[in-house]
């Protein structure tokens, strides 16, 4: 039912095509209902006609037959055509809504899955669509028109050919339900092992550097192996269980053919019945067996398509767990004052990493955060970003609680230069203008100029229409985190987040960003993360986190006056190795 909701919403907006495709099918399918008792109607005539050969009737006939036939090629083509529009336009929709809805998941539901079983989630629902709508279409309502007119003209024929169709086909569905049902088990175990070897296989093929580095081919070529041979042997068990149906299905389909013949040779003896209603018996058994057959098939299908489905859909009824408060408002920058108040934040698993935190940047401060690994301090800027929301205290901006605002006026507002900057598989323009889309060329040139881009861009042949590889990997780590301040530099928000923006650079590139960097951060409120202290020296206050706490606060001078902190033992450390370095030289 979640799922026929979910395909319900497309249909119901595109109601005239679906009608259409439904009535014309309707219509379509009662034609070959009729056409029978037209041929029934000429046999008769051909054997009454004894010695007298009269062609008027049949030609006659014959021409009805001609014109249902026409009406009817006629109505399957509205039928075709009406099916094959909503479909396309069903199954666009039902993508874009499916890559909407996971759009607005959250940082840690991203975390947990694979992005392979994501795209195959979204595909899977709209060619499940598509497999649902061409079996309801194709199969299923012509079945059931064709069933319904089949029994109604063999009650009217005689009541014990009725009462024997009807009693059969009633048994041969049940069964076929049953036994659809039953594989469906087979279905659902196939699907999950088909979504865990999509899994599989992004997992290795995204971190096909580490497999080579570490020689694990083998390693993981049995990994892959095992799961393909699980889901291999799924495979094999629900195709086995189809060759069981069809035996039975084969069994059912002679005794049925059996018993109407021998009803009609015994009705037929009494004179209830025609010569050419044997010819109709016969074209109904052809025509209800060969649907029915497919019925079989057909339910396991929409079986399967429903599982395929139900994946995507059980994602698209998960509750968000970001979301935006009812009424929420737009977040409207006038100093940019940030304030932790007692802040507090848990993993799902229970891991404390925040316990009632206080924080207070004034407007434009410049803030540095330096400690130790797992200190908390790539948290702070993920719960000032609602990556995450607290468990426990606020956090406000000009006073105002972040929770209370849309989540997208809360980032438009924020900029941010990561330690590991992702890019788009997509043309270096297009990755530098993702800060500011509505940019034009000179901005994204003169963006580019200050994080020091210009220079390795203006050498590729294709410049700034250079693609730069899935996840920029045609980038050295110092070209992309260039491109990253490039881009933080165009969108120029008034709250600047750099979480160890200069880690992947020499120090040749460092010294040459730094001033990009501090022209950056002119007029903005900024927190900067650093393991690399040299960078935050000239912040206008360091905080000093250890588990999850600020234990320190002052400048770089104040903080190195106090007896021993550890502050004072990083920077002794750092600089020994700069020292070290030098002596070296």
């Amino acid at each position: 039912m979640a799922v026929l909701r979910v395909y319900a919403q497309p249909l119901r907006k595109h109601w005239i095509p679906a009608s259409a495709a439904f009535f014309a099918t309707i219509f379509a399918s009662a034609i070959g209902i009729i056409m029978p008792l037209y041929y029934r109607q000429f046999l008769d005539l051909v054997a009454a006609a004894g010695t007298v050969r009269e062609t008027g009737p049949l030609i006659n006939i014959l021409l009805v037959i001609l014109a249902i036939n026409l009406v009817g090629w006629a109505v399957r083509r509205v039928s075709n055509f009406s099916s094959s529009y909503i479909e396309s336009v069903a199954m666009n929709e039902l993508s874009q809504n499916a890559f909407a809805d996971l759009l607005q998941h959250s940082y840690s539901f991203f975390t947990n899955s694979f992005t392979g079983s994501l795209v195959r989630r979204i595909t899977r629902l709209s060619r499940s669509f598509e497999d649902v709508m061409d079996r309801f279409f194709g199969t299923l309502l012509p079945l059931i028109v064709s069933l319904v007119g089949i029994t109604v003209v063999l009650f009217f024929r005689s009541h014990l050919l009725g009462w024997l169709f009807l009693i059969w086909t009633i048994t041969f569905i049940a069964l076929q339900c049953v036994l659809a049902l039953y594989k469906m088990s087979y279905g659902i175990k196939a699907a999950e092992k088909d979504s865990e070897s999509t899994g599989a296989l992004s997992d290795a093929l995204s971190n096909e550097t580490a497999v080579k580095l570490f020689t694990a081919g083998d390693h993981e070529r049995s990994r892959f192996g095992k799961i393909a041979d699980e889901l291999a042997h799924l495979r094999f068990a629900s195709w086995r269980f189809d060759e069981y149906i069809n035996l039975v299905q084969g069994l059912f389909t002679t005794v049925i053919e059996f018993a109407l013949m021998y009803a009609g040779v015994l009705l037929w003896k009494q004179g209830t019945i025609t010569i050419g209603d044997f010819a109709l018996i016969q074209a109904y058994l052809i025509n209800a067996i060969s649907q029915l057959w497919n019925f079989g098939n057909t339910l396991r299908r929409i079986y399967e398509s429903f599982t395929d489905a139900t994946e995507m859909v059980e994602i698209m009824n998960m509750p968000l767990e970001i979301v935006d408060v009812p009424g929420a408002g737009t977040l409207r920058i006038t100093d940019g004052m940030i304030a932790f108040n007692d802040v507090s934040f848990n993993f799902k698993s229970g891991h404390s990493v925040l316990k009632n935190f206080n924080l207070s940047i004034a407007a434009n401060e410049k803030v540095g955060l330096v400690g130790l690994s797992g200190a908390g301090k790539t948290t702070i800027t993920k719960l000032l970003l609602r990556l995450y929301d607290v468990t426990g205290g606020e956090i406000t901006i000009d006073e105002k609680n972040i929770a209370t605002v849309t989540q997208d006026s809360l980032r438009d507002a924020i900029a941010l230069v990561p330690q590991e900057p992702i890019l788009f598989h997509r043309s270096l323009m297009e990755n530098i203008c993702y800060g500011k889309r509505d940019a034009t060329n000179a901005e994204v040139i003169e963006a580019a100029k200050q994080a020091h881009c210009y220079e390795f861009i203006s050498k590729y042949p294709l410049g700034f229409e250079t693609f730069v590889g899935e996840r920029g990997v045609k980038l050295s780590g110092g070209e992309r985190q260039r491109v990253a301040i490039a881009r933080a530099i165009l969108k120029n928000a008034p709250i600047l987040i750099l979480d160890e923006a200069t880690s992947s650079l020499d120090s040749e590139s460092e010294a040459l960003i730094q001033g990009a960097l501090a022209k950056l951060m002119e007029g903005k409120t900024v927190i900067a993360i650093a393991h690399r202290l040299s960078t935050i020296m000239k912040m206008d206050r360091i905080i000093v986190m250890e588990k999850g706490s600020a234990v320190l606060s002052g400048t770089h001078a104040a903080l190195l006056a106090h007896e021993s902190n550890l502050y004072k033992k990083l920077w002794e450390i750092q600089a020994g190795g700069f020292l070290l370095e030098e002596d070296e030289k």
